[in-house]
């Protein structure tokens, strides 16, 4: 079951005394207007001096002041690096990032979609994941799964956290989407739904995730399964503003990293 801790999401069903994490909302910032109020994107157009007094705000309440958190240039992609200290201070496109530096704290910027957090249960290193339907249709999952097998990590010892998102009831899409995904893979025709009376498609992105997961032997699957659509006081939407007319919008932070022992 989730928790929120003032301004973040968890899982009660996860504890661990070295990994903390947190699924922000888009409350208990300083930014104003349609950034109002936890706007954590310096993209969005919002004022670069309050986005970083918000980042700083997520920062702090889960101790991480002493670490530096490594943001990605996110590109809808099935790409995932694995972040070191030779690469921590360089613009890094992609939309997984991997690490082991206890110093180094994993972000993941979101307004509907995806936020996936990995790590195994003797918590060696940290993944995060950004997806939005690209990604998934990329299946960046298996990308970023692949990479952790690659560090000697077996499948059977990972757990994966789905964040908020959109939800199926409000991911309408159209005939030429349903069919590029089932080009993809045939079985993915079971995560698309109409409802009879309008025709409209709808499209179900975590439990695509999920399926995703477990064909990759991930069997510890948690889901915080909120609607970021429908929960317009906790979070920023792209498709609700886009819905509004009121775009621009803010994006929600999602971190990850080890506890500070020091």
């Amino acid at each position: 079951m989730e928790m929120y801790n003032n301004n973040y999401f968890t899982s009660d069903s996860i504890k661990t005394s070295k990994i903390k994490y947190g699924f922000f909302s888009k409350e208990g910032g300083y930014s104003a207007g349609n950034y109002h109020s936890l706007n954590c994107s310096i993209s969005s157009g919002d004022k670069e001096i309050l986005v970083k007094k918000n980042i700083d705000v997520a920062k702090k309440k889960l101790g991480f002041e002493n670490h530096i958190i490594k943001f990605l240039k996110q590109t809808h992609s099935d790409k995932v690096e694995i972040i070191d200290k030779n690469n921590l201070n360089m613009t890094t496109e992609a939309d997984g990032s991997i690490t082991k530096n206890k110093k180094i704290v994993l972000a993941i910027i979101t307004a509907d979609c995806a936020p996936i957090f990995i790590f195994d249960s003797n918590c060696s290193f940290i993944c995060s994941l950004h997806i939005g339907w690209r990604g998934c249709l990329e299946n960046i999952v298996k990308t970023a799964v692949y990479k952790i097998i690659k560090m000697n990590i077996t499948t059977q010892n990972l757990i994966a956290i789905i964040g908020p998102c959109l939800s199926k009831v409000n991911f309408e899409v159209d005939e030429n989407f349903h069919d590029i995904f089932i080009s993809k893979n045939l079985q993915y025709k079971n995560f698309f739904s109409k409802r009879s009376k309008y025709q409209k498609i709808f499209f179900d992105i975590r439990s695509l995730i999920n399926f995703q997961l477990q064909k990759c032997s991930i069997n510890k699957i948690i889901n915080i399964e909120i609607d970021t659509y429908s929960n317009k006081d906790l979070f920023f939407s792209h498709r609700k503003s886009f819905h509004n007319n009121s775009l621009p919008t803010g994006r929600m932070i999602n971190l990850i990293g080890f506890r500070d022992t020091t």
